[in-house]
């Protein structure tokens, strides 16, 4: 399988099952849209029939012999030797938590899928001692797994920082007993962010997200406090102190677009100008009703906005102005193993998450949903038939994915979406897949162009 595209002017093609992206000219890439397999043997008459006024016959065959070279050298229509290896079961070691140590918020986002933090639920902060259980719960599921990931989470966790703060010196304790590495992250909306907070998440955490959405206005219309003010002048100068805290690494701003500000190429490069270098700027997933979801006719401005982000990214690394993009971040020489390839971020069976409460969820965004409860922490008490539908699906087991270009970069997309959207986590949210698929399509272009120009950080 293989996926042609162009971007500027650049033609590209992948093949699927090797992971070979390649630039080509025109006369390669007009062949190869003549071909759903591969090709074989000498150049055959309909290519000189379909592209003789466009180009003579020696070139026509000079092309031709460079596609079969390419395939002959496994890097074109190659196989695929990843659909065996789905069918193996390997049984899931838990090796990430995300910690809902706050189900309260100090703000009122238009958007948020934790309905203002309480996840449809009581406002309540996770105890020491549910946190404590929690993390005697990774370690006990984490087999031979020596690195764990927790994230601190809400709601606002900043509303519950001196139990952070127990519970990091508790995986600090756990580790030295345990023989075990806990990577730690706290994502905060930052309005409670002040120089001692930061202090301690920069001593004892790998990892800081700090939420905006981009220009003033755009964050304000719907990230806005609890009185209705817009969050904007409260919490800018705040993760600007952070970002440039950390160095400007191991952070991100992560903000949101919706379908009120679908120019969001615009507030990526408001957020680069206000000195950040690791940004990301997620689609809204909302309800079909809502004013502020994407819809499918959007889909074209979305494309032209990522595209136009790349080049204006392209053209800012080579002023020395560079930024990070979450999205454009792609590996083309080692990438994720293939266990990632085929199952993506490992909800339900690898990665989950835990409630004040002590609830254990497939994610964070599966939570409220009763159905989707695996155990507690306190009851000790772990779904295996649950984690076991999780872990068994993958990009093979979805129709829709099975037979997609994309499916070894997206990994199948993502659980909750696709529940929330098909009623089923093997039905993949298709407004987010094409929106995926661009992404990936610019992350490649992006990589075609650093190399051939030699463009760097």
């Amino acid at each position: 399988m293989i996926h042609s595209f162009s971007i500027n002017g650049v033609n590209i093609v992948v093949d699927v099952n090797s992971g070979s992206v390649h630039a080509v000219d025109s006369i390669v890439s007009d062949i190869l849209s003549l071909y759903n397999e591969k090709p074989q043997g000498n150049c055959p008459q309909r290519v000189f029939d379909e592209f003789s006024d466009k180009y003579s016959k020696e070139d026509l065959q000079s092309a031709y012999a460079e596609i079969i070279d390419l395939c002959n050298a496994g890097l074109l229509f190659s196989n695929d030797e990843y659909i065996e290896i789905s069918r193996i079961h390997k049984e899931p070691v838990i090796k990430a938590l995300c910690l809902h140590v706050s189900h309260d918020c100090n703000m009122r986002c238009g958007y948020c899928f934790a309905d203002t933090g309480n996840f449809k639920g009581e406002r309540c902060i996770m105890s020491e001692q549910t946190g404590k259980k929690a993390i005697d719960f990774v370690i006990a599921n984490s087999a031979g797994r020596r690195n764990i990931e927790i994230d601190f989470f809400g709601g606002e966790p900043l509303m519950n920082f001196e139990v952070v703060k127990k519970l990091v010196f508790y995986a600090k304790k756990q580790e030295k007993l345990q023989n075990k590495n806990f990577r730690l992250t706290i994502t905060t909306i930052n309005v409670l962010l002040d120089s001692e907070k930061l202090d301690f998440i920069n001593k004892h955490m790998h990892n800081l997200v700090l939420s905006i959405d981009g220009r003033k206005s755009v964050n304000d219309r719907m990230r806005k406090m609890v009185n209705k003010s817009g969050s904007y002048d409260v919490i800018m100068p705040k993760i600007q102190a952070a970002a440039n805290s950390r160095n400007q690494d191991n952070y991100y701003v992560r903000g949101t677009f919706t379908r009120h500000n679908l120019d969001f190429c615009e507030d990526v490069l408001h957020l680069a100008d206000q000195g950040f270098k690791q940004i990301s700027i997620e689609p809204v997933v909302g309800g079909v009703d809502s004013d502020y979801s994407i819809k499918a006719e959007d889909l074209p401005t979305i494309f032209q906005q990522y595209e136009q982000l790349a080049m204006d990214y392209i053209k800012r690394r080579k002023d020395g102005r560079w930024f990070n993009f979450f999205h454009f971040m792609i590996d083309l020489t080692q990438g994720p193993c293939v266990i990632k390839r085929l199952s993506g971020c490992g909800a339900g069976c690898e990665y989950l998450a835990i409630t004040p409460e002590g609830d254990i969820y497939p994610c964070h965004q599966f939570v409220g949903n009763r159905n989707f409860v695996m155990g507690n922490v306190h009851q000790n008490n772990f779904d295996s038939t649950k984690v076991k539908a999780f872990a068994d699906t993958n990009v093979y087991t979805k129709e829709k994915c099975k037979n997609c270009w994309a499916k070894f970069y997206c990994s199948g997309g993502c659980h909750a979406n696709a529940y929330s959207f098909g009623g089923d986590i093997s039905t993949p949210y298709e407004i987010g897949c094409e929106m995926e698929k661009k992404r990936i399509e610019c992350a490649l272009y992006i990589e075609i162009m650093k190399s051939a120009e030699g463009i760097g950080c």
